[in-house]
């Protein structure tokens, strides 16, 4: 072995030993800083406080990737544009050479801060490194930065976060742990023949755990940590990354998507919001502002105005928060479609933020045809803002509450009173006069007490002692990617790709017994699914049907349930044997 090659061994197993010893040495500081009389750490109920009441954040996916703005030898690739380079399978010297032309000599933070200040948003998320393994900061472990590896030499993490605490942003980090299509142990690159493998462990350890520390320790208050995405990595390197976070920034909060078994601090929805309000208290939807995370040149697939700031009361009415990615060009800034669509969410949220921040989820247990409704609590009594999607002078707008109305009128004018009705179906808010506002025009009810909701029918059983499970009512855990959602269109559980998402339903069993379980399901190729209901677990094989739109009914296998409760479904798909798949309806059949 060449004495360079022994160097290079040497200083590997050193980089592993120090990343050990680093995780140690930081759990250590952690308990003895306890010890010492340290304040207790903070709940995740005070850890969310501020999150919970935010509602509105920016997402920024930038890097190098930008350069080739979704084209590799003049062809366009597919896939978002920070994929690129495994979707062109790009070598990684030849990857690296974007490094060289990235300069984004007209980027500036103080600007990008403000204009998502001014857009109402509260805190921003950046990659920091994505899978392609760059880091957008200077990493004193990874010469492959942005400091060191660009002409452009100025650590943007760095300006981003002073420019957060300047104004009055909260400001967090993008972190992919798992995929690293750079490092040698970084998972997801498997094109590259050049490649002198090594363990995931040693990856970890010599590169992300430190990179992690370093993001952690000298950026300032940190209020955010966006893992991504949970790969099979060893439980060991995994605790590693959980616990340094946690010992670092005691206040920080984490999403789901570190490992399958580290739940984080709030569920992450992708690209789709929830058509039924999620059970987690917390959680976020994060979205594409146009049709790809990172910046390509030839994306114009920009969501409306309307869409995004109805997107956003969506979010807020279900109870979660509203996570809007932008994608910077290669120069540092937006395109103009994204600088307009932010100003005029603004613009909305300048007359109508009142309804957003420190909103709980609408208390009705379902939404309204006209709209959506979020609400806060005020002493003995509530308001609850009623946000009008399709505004008809004369129409009524019925509200599922049992309670007393205090008064209603519009938030942008309080002179604009309504009249309202009460009855044994709820709540009655007659609207008069032209709207406000074309895209959501926001009422304000008043009511006495707490929110006295009427009962939505729980799923249960009919007459014949079955349980019809229906699409829209699903609710879904998605680790990875949108993974499944419900296509209200069509009425089905639509393009679940993911192995990591799982679809389950709740449901009220008041006649035990035996059932038989069958499910429409429509799919090109060969699945498996691992069906769950109480303490059993089936793995049953789905067979092709031959297209997506072409539904087979498939047994899903026969449970007993053995006396009146509380029950939950779960689908789950088996990874290695999993494809995509479409689903309908869930039947349990009383036997």
């Amino acid at each position: 072995m060449k004495i360079k090659d022994q160097m290079k061994n040497v200083q590997k197993w050193l980089m592993l030993i120090m990343g050990i010893i680093l995780l140690f040495t930081r759990c250590s500081e952690s308990k003895s800083q306890a010890k010492a009389g340290q304040k207790e750490p903070l709940s995740k109920e005070e850890r969310m406080e501020w999150w919970e009441e935010a509602r509105f954040g920016m997402f920024i996916h930038w890097g190098i990737y930008s350069v080739p703005a979704g084209f590799y030898k003049g062809e366009a690739q597919t896939n978002s544009a920070e994929w690129i380079m495994n979707k062109g399978k790009i070598p990684i010297a030849e990857y690296e050479k974007f490094a060289d032309q990235f300069n984004p000599a007209k980027f500036d933070a103080n600007k990008f801060v403000a204009l998502a200040k001014e857009a109402g948003m509260k805190y921003m998320v950046i990659t920091a490194k994505h899978h392609d393994g760059f880091s957008m900061f200077d990493s004193k472990v990874n010469p492959y930065n942005v400091v060191d590896a660009t002409p452009f030499k100025r650590d943007v993490l760095k300006e981003l976060a002073e420019a957060c605490k300047e104004q009055g942003l909260r400001f967090g980090f993008y972190y992919s742990q798992a995929q690293d299509w750079h490092h040698p142990g970084g998972m997801g690159n498997n094109w590259d023949e050049g490649i002198e493998r090594v363990s995931s462990d040693e990856y970890v350890y010599e590169k992300a755990l430190p990179e992690v520390e370093q993001l952690l320790t000298e950026y300032g208050p940190i209020s955010i940590f966006w893992w991504d995405t949970p790969r099979k990595m060893t439980k060991k390197v995994v605790d590693s990354l959980y616990h340094i976070t946690s010992a670092l920034q005691p206040g920080i909060i984490t999403n789901d998507r570190l490992g399958e078994d580290y739940p984080g601090d709030h569920k992450t929805f992708e690209r789709k919001l929830p058509s039924e309000k999620p059970e987690d208290r917390y959680w976020e939807i994060c979205q594409p502002i146009s049709g790809s995370w990172g910046y390509r040149s030839d994306d114009d697939n920009f969501k409306s105005i309307e869409t995004l700031i109805r997107n956003l009361i969506d979010a807020s009415s279900k109870g979660g928060n509203y996570l809007l990615n932008v994608s910077p060009t290669h120069e540092g800034i937006l395109r103009p479609e994204a600088t307009t669509r932010l100003k005029a969410i603004g613009a909305w949220m300048d007359k109508n933020s009142e309804s957003i921040y420190k909103t709980q989820a609408n208390p009705c247990e379902e939404e309204p045809e006209w709209g959506r409704i979020t609400m806060r609590q005020e002493g003995e009594n509530s308001t609850l803002y009623l946000h009008v999607f399709d505004w008809k002078s004369g129409a009524k707008l019925p509200v599922k509450l049992k309670n007393e109305v205090v008064s209603s009128y519009l938030l942008t004018d309080t002179s604009r009173v309504f009249e309202t009705t009460t009855s044994e179906d709820g709540i009655t808010v007659n609207i008069m006069g032209q709207a406000p506002d074309s895209i959501a025009s926001v009422v304000v009810l008043k009511i006495k007490g707490a929110p006295n909701a009427i009962p939505r029918k729980p799923i249960s059983q009919d007459e014949k002692g079955s349980i019809a499970l229906v699409a829209q009512r699903a609710q879904f855990q998605n680790l990875q990617g949108p993974g499944a959602e419900y296509n209200k269109s069509k009425d089905h559980i639509d393009h679940w790709t993911s192995d990591k998402a799982r679809v389950y339903w709740k449901f009220r069993v008041e006649k035990p017994g035996t059932f038989s379980i069958h499910s429409e399901i429509a799919n090109e190729n060969d699945s498996e699914l691992l069906v769950t209901l109480k303490e059993k677990s089936v793995p049953v094989k789905i067979p092709a049907s031959g297209r997506y739109g072409d539904f087979n009914s498939i047994d899903l296998g026969t449970f007993t349930i053995d006396k009146p409760g509380d029950y939950e479904l779960s689908l789950m798909p088996v990874s290695e044997k999993w494809n995509p798949l479409n689903l309908k309806n869930v039947q349990l059949t009383w036997q």
